[in-house]
């Protein structure tokens, strides 16, 4: 179930905040109980079988807290550990990475192992990193929780169930048990979910109509300027897709007394790739930086050979968390070499000559994200040696069409990468509250509107990290 369809947008939610402030506003336990119930609902609209996966997820990683927790000494917390990690890799690996292994296993040594076709239950890395960091959190001292209802809360919580961002088991524990919901978070939740829904629904989704006709067309045949036309609309639209189903995520947590940490710091402005991870998908970053980097050294290292070991490593890791394809692990492989020629360089920290830095980090972002949609590498390639004049054709008229149907999006997505129309808010605000606000309350009903009519439409409506 997609935040930006009907079903969840005029029955889920009205529904579940009905219940949860009509008929269950007195009792926190009560209200617990419905969120995780409501949740496992939710999870289990696409594929009933896939919410049995989530169950024993919650069941294992709950035992496995108490397992690490009451170990006495310390070789029996790390086993207790050790098995909680290889149980939740394994699962991760069987439904997302065991058919593309086999598969490749085939092709490199001739052989006919039968490749099964298994389903990728969604959002299974989120939920997955979500469950391994309740463990290894105890493991380092965190308090252990007793009640598996909450550890299922937190594992299986709806507005960031399948999308993140990826949260700490210590960061929210005490909202689970002692929050506080008030009609300014509430309202404060609803706007942010409608920013995030017009940046879904409004940008995202239609970008994707130019970046698919770049993507999906015939290479051969494409011209130069079109081939950047389609890249610069999947970097929208990728950016769009997921920086707005975390503010949908953000502002639903809210509306229910939950605060998630941010998880996009307006990425597109970086001036280095340093900078890039550490506004994009900040989650992730903070998840790969405290239980893979640190834990190997990081960067306080003796040896540069180990500090590129670790670096490569963590970047191995994260290109293969977002998918199991050759594409994915080059994508990885190409921060890698960024991030570690900015580390050993300090180029990331110089100043001066940002218009130089900011366009050498949007070049290598976008590039990276034409590997990033690519299927295949052959494919990735071709589509980048057509952007800078493989083919001979430097324009066509598919550049131009496309540019002319979609130009409003694309002013709108290049304005909003960057926090133009915040810095213009808060300084109107400070001049005139009064109309400032009804602009704002006005640009959000009307946001509101437009994007029910696409939603009721039957709009194009794809989501890119559906799958991860």
């Amino acid at each position: 179930m997609l935040f930006s369809s009907s079903v969840f947008i005029f029955l889920f939610l009205p529904i579940v905040v009905f219940i949860y402030y009509v008929f269950l506003r007195k009792s926190r336990p009560l209200q617990n109980i419905f969120l995780l119930l409501a949740s496992l609902a939710f999870y289990a609209w696409g594929e009933v079988f896939f919410v049995f996966i989530m169950i024993l997820s919650i069941a294992a990683n709950y035992l496995f807290g108490i397992l690490v927790h009451r170990a006495k000494q310390k070789k029996a917390k790390k086993s207790a550990l050790a098995i909680s990690v290889v149980f939740n890799l394994s699962i991760l690996f069987v439904f997302k990475y065991l058919t593309f292994g086999v598969s490749n296993i085939n092709n490199l040594f001739g052989l006919s192992i039968p490749v099964a076709d298994i389903a990728l239950p969604i959002g299974i890395s989120f939920f997955t990193f979500q469950a391994m960091s309740y463990v290894i959190d105890v493991y380092r001292g965190e308090p252990v929780q007793k009640n598996i209802l909450n550890v299922g809360l937190y594992i299986s919580f709806f507005p960031q169930l399948i999308a993140g961002p990826i949260v700490r088991y210590h960061t929210i524990a005490d909202q689970i048990q002692n929050r506080r919901e008030s009609f300014d978070d509430f309202s404060a939740g609803v706007c942010r979910f409608i920013i995030g829904l017009g940046k879904k629904v409004l940008l995202a989704n239609s970008l994707a109509v130019a970046a698919d006709a770049a993507f999906d067309g015939n290479i051969s045949s494409t011209s130069a300027s079109f081939a950047w036309v389609g890249a610069v609309a999947y970097s929208l639209q990728i950016f769009f897709d997921f920086s707005g189903y975390s503010d949908m995520a953000l502002g639903l947590g809210r509306m229910f007394g939950f605060h998630f940490l941010e998880n996009f710091n307006y990425p597109y402005i970086s001036g280095s790739i340093t900078e890039f991870w550490r506004r994009w998908h900040i989650s992730l970053g903070t998840w790969f930086r405290d239980y893979v980097y640190f834990p190997l050294g990081g960067s306080r290292v003796k040896s540069r050979g180990r500090l590129i070991l670790n670096l490569f490593i963590v970047w191995m890791l994260t290109g293969i968390w977002h998918g199991a394809n050759w594409t994915f692990f080059v994508w990885g492989l190409m921060y890698f070499v960024f991030l570690t020629v900015e580390k050993l360089t300090g180029l990331h920290k110089k100043q001066g000559l940002k218009i130089i830095r900011h366009i050498y980090t949007l070049l290598v972002v976008v590039i990276g994200w034409v590997i990033f949609r690519s299927d295949t590498l052959l494919d990735a390639w071709n589509y980048i040696a057509v952007m800078f004049g493989g083919t001979g054709r430097l324009f066509d008229n598919s550049a131009v069409f496309f540019l002319k149907e979609n130009i409003v999006y694309f002013a709108a997505g290049l304005i909003c990468c960057t926090p133009a129309i915040r810095l213009l808010y808060h300084k109107l605000i400070s001049k005139a509250k009064r109309l400032t606000s009804v602009i704002a309350a006005v640009s959000l009903l009307a946001i509101t509107l437009l994007s029910v009519v696409y939603i009721i439409k039957g709009t194009y409506n794809p989501f890119i990290y559906f799958n991860f």
